[in-house]
């Protein structure tokens, strides 16, 4: 079982016409569901309202085959996320954050330590960056851990909108990433958090810190990998006909996490093999994720692939019928 912390939101959709559209996003939700869809038992602990919205999610996530075993029940409303998309499709963020479910986590609601069936922990965004329940999260992070039954995989997916300022996010960021074993980032976030630095050395600052796995995607420029014992590898892009980029670092994660099972990467024996892993073992786990990133981008909205799709896109299954 894989287990998913963060925010399960609402997006609302503004298209180049005005037009808009509301359907369940938030990135960890979106991993959860894109790892449930790829064919991998996942929970999601998130906190949802009691109202209209709250009840979109629960289906959503329901229908998607993610275990709601680790839902709590919020009096809080949803959180709105308000996704702009200009005419290439590429997404903007805003959002309105203010008591919403999402962020309220309590000491008892995340000290439940995870079941003894989780071998692997998902967790980033803002779940680990407002207050108060970020502080909650990232201890859950840190015990996990310690722990050492279940890999923990952190993706910052940075919203500078709603950021303390860049040196209070870097602080922040660089302590979390001390509670992982495998961290991925996109360019974007490594570049706003250390201007002008190459993505491979914000690569090499973060290994110092702690994970066995560093993993930074560079959109055109495909992907880049750092494993602990020095080995390096930059996958290509996968050529996609882009609709929108909205969740396609979610799909990356969870087309990664889906290759990391694949690999035997989780769990205690996971984590021993993290740290020894070879060049070509990590770009296996790079253009998994990358060929999940790319068939999402095809496709409206955060509507990642199902695996019978990824194995015929692969040519490795069968076809459709």
């Amino acid at each position: 079982m894989i287990t998913v912390v963060g925010e399960a939101l609402v997006d609302l959709t503004v298209s180049a016409d005005w037009s808009c559209r509301a359907s369940p996003g938030g990135a960890p939700a979106n991993v959860a569901v894109a790892l449930a869809r790829l064919g991998r038992d996942v929970s999601l602990r998130a906190r949802i309202s009691r109202d209209g919205f709250g009840a979109m999610l629960r289906q959503h996530l329901s229908a998607n085959g993610v275990s709601q075993r680790d839902l709590v029940t919020a009096r809080e409303p949803a959180t709105l996320a308000i996704a702009t998309l200009d005419p290439a499709g590429q997404a903007s963020y805003s959002f309105y954050l203010s008591g919403t479910a999402d962020w309220m986590w309590r000491g008892p609601e995340l000290a439940v330590p995870l079941a003894a069936d989780v071998d692997a922990l998902y967790l980033g965004s803002l779940a680990c960056a407002l207050p108060p329940g970020a502080a909650h999260v990232e201890s859950l992070a840190r015990r996990t851990r310690s722990a050492g039954r279940a890999v923990v995989v952190y993706d910052p997916n940075l919203r500078p909108g709603v950021a303390a300022g860049r040196d209070a996010e870097r602080r922040r960021v660089e302590r979390q990433i001390r509670h992982a074993h495998v961290v991925k980032a996109s360019a974007e976030d490594a570049g706003w958090l250390y201007p002008g630095e190459p993505a491979g050395e914000v690569a090499r600052r973060w290994q110092r810190l702690g994970p066995d796995l560093v993993v930074i995607t560079l959109g055109a420029g495909g992907v880049f990998g750092l494993g602990r014992n020095g080995a390096e590898v930059t996958v290509p892009a996968v050529p996609a006909a882009v609709r929108d980029t909205i969740g396609a670092g979610d799909a990356f994660s969870a087309g990664l996490l889906d290759a990391m099972a694949d690999e035997h990467l989780l769990g205690p024996e996971g984590i021993a093999r993290l740290a020894s892993a070879d060049a070509a073992l990590l770009g296996r786990l790079l253009a998994s994720g990358a060929l999940v990133a790319a068939m999402t981008c095809e496709r409206s909205g955060a509507d990642p692939p199902r695996k019978a799709d990824v194995l015929r896109r692969r040519g490795t299954g069968p076809p459709a019928a």
